[in-house]
């Protein structure tokens, strides 16, 4: 073994049983390990997050606030993650991101054989890790992630209804279209007068702070909107309440999200900046809805109005999304309500392409959606919207998909004709008479 040892950090009940057993093991030298004892939550993020190495966390099945993001939290520093049960609490440890679970009773031997399999060893003269635990496996079927993004007032939580309308036209997604409401302002349970608001995002992005909810699950906290064709996850209550979802528990709601559907179109803010580019971290976690969508977006769209200020509005957007790191390419522009006349269109595409220069020369021209009278009154009347904005809409995209990630789309239905399949055995005639 050399001069490395097992560095191992532990939280737990301090009467625990095996906490103190791990204490007496390591000071009496029986096992090959450094055992760094923590009596909260608090103070085993301030060591995990101090820069130093462990080897592995041993972790209370019984604690309070033992949760996703403090598993992924130990994992990111390269710890093995051991969960040690206590016989009452079932949950699926190694599908919220535990390395590997112990026994309430373990013994030595039952915990080395984790640390070697899992754990890495710490030089003591400040070598660097070795290499620890296995690569993740590799992800399941995700669905695609549109966003729809844009200035006040553009209209992209309108628009974001019309292409998840649109999308929900085509037979081979029905019921699989899924409309999320990721603004801080979250606008859609008014929208869509929603009277019931929970379940909504919060119990959501909750339930995967200590599991892992099933497809059947995570959709049963959306509503149907049966005649748009789509689904409807509702927002946030209050734009404070960011301040309850934790950034791993978000990340994996989204995960669930597009296992459980083939399209979802999140309707995000337009502001994006983080702690790199403030200094706080706070912010950055009151952009994570925002951040988290667009950084996992196969395709974003970028809504703006015909105005002067508009236009400018759609370029500041692009060009925040571009400094995250979206690909150009990866953005589809939408003017929204504007006139018919060829003439100011033109003028828009050439005002567009030359602000947008300095930024990407790869982008395509603006898609230009027009006004429509009694919008509003379909709105209200939660009717379906205009086939003026939802099929140009729902068309672009689909191409812009098709470009990018061209994945085979799912079969469409074939009709099959009453008896082309044979008959049920009931129906056949019995042996001898037929």
């Amino acid at each position: 073994m050399g001069s490395g040892r097992y560095v191992v950090v532990g939280l737990a009940n301090v009467r625990s049983f095996w906490f103190r057993e791990v204490g007496r093991w390591a000071t009496a030298a029986a096992i090959p390990v450094d055992f760094v004892k923590c009596v909260s939550v608090e103070e085993l993020r301030a060591r995990l997050e101090s820069g130093r190495s462990f080897s592995a966390v041993l972790l209370d099945a019984g604690l309070v606030g033992i949760d996703r993001d403090l598993l992924d939290l130990a994992s990111d520093t390269g710890a093995a993650v051991l969960v040690v049960g206590d016989g009452r609490t079932t949950r699926d440890w190694v599908g919220l991101g535990a390395t590997a679970v112990l026994p309430e009773s373990f013994q030595r031997h039952e915990l080395m054989d984790e640390l070697d399999r899992h754990g890495r060893l710490i030089e003591r003269a400040g070598g660097g890790p070795a290499t620890a635990g296995e690569p993740p496996a590799s992800p399941g079927w995700s669905g695609r992630l549109l966003a729809v993004t844009g200035g006040a007032g553009a209209g992209s939580s309108t628009l974001a209804m019309a292409l998840a309308q649109g999308l929900g036209d085509d037979p081979r997604y029905t019921d699989l279209i899924l409309l999320a409401d990721l603004a801080l302002r979250a606008d859609l349970a008014m929208l869509h007068d929603a009277r019931d608001v929970v379940p909504g995002l919060q119990e959501l992005v909750d339930a995967h702070r200590s599991g892992s909810p099933t497809p059947a699950e995570v959709r049963a906290t959306t509503f149907a909107a049966p005649e748009r064709g789509y689904r409807l996850l509702l927002g946030l209550r209050r734009p404070r309440d960011w301040s309850v979802l934790r950034p791993r528990a978000l990340a994996a709601t989204l995960d669930s999200l597009l296992a459980a559907h083939r399209l979802v179109v999140a309707d995000i803010e337009a502001e994006l900046d983080g702690e790199d580019e403030t200094g706080s971290v706070d912010i950055e976690e009151r952009n994570s809805l925002a951040r988290t969508a667009a950084g996992r977006a196969d395709l974003v769209v970028a809504v703006g109005n015909p105005t002067v200020k508009g236009v400018h509005d759609l370029v500041r957007v692009i060009a925040d999304l571009v400094a995250f790191g979206v690909d150009p390419a990866r953005l589809l522009p939408v003017v929204n309500r504007s006139g018919r006349s060829a003439r100011q269109r033109s003028e828009i595409t050439a005002a567009f392409g030359e602000l947008v220069a300095p930024i990407s020369t790869t982008l395509p021209s603006p898609l230009y959606l027009p006004e429509r009278r009694r919008l509003d009154d379909s709105v209200r009347d939660g009717i379906r919207l205009h086939s003026s904005l939802s099929r140009p809409l729902a068309a672009a995209v689909a191409a812009a998909l098709k470009r990018l990630d061209p994945r085979p789309a799912p079969a469409p239905a074939v009709p099959v004709s009453p008896g082309s399949l044979g008959r049920y055995h009931d129906d056949l005639p019995a042996e001898g008479t037929g």
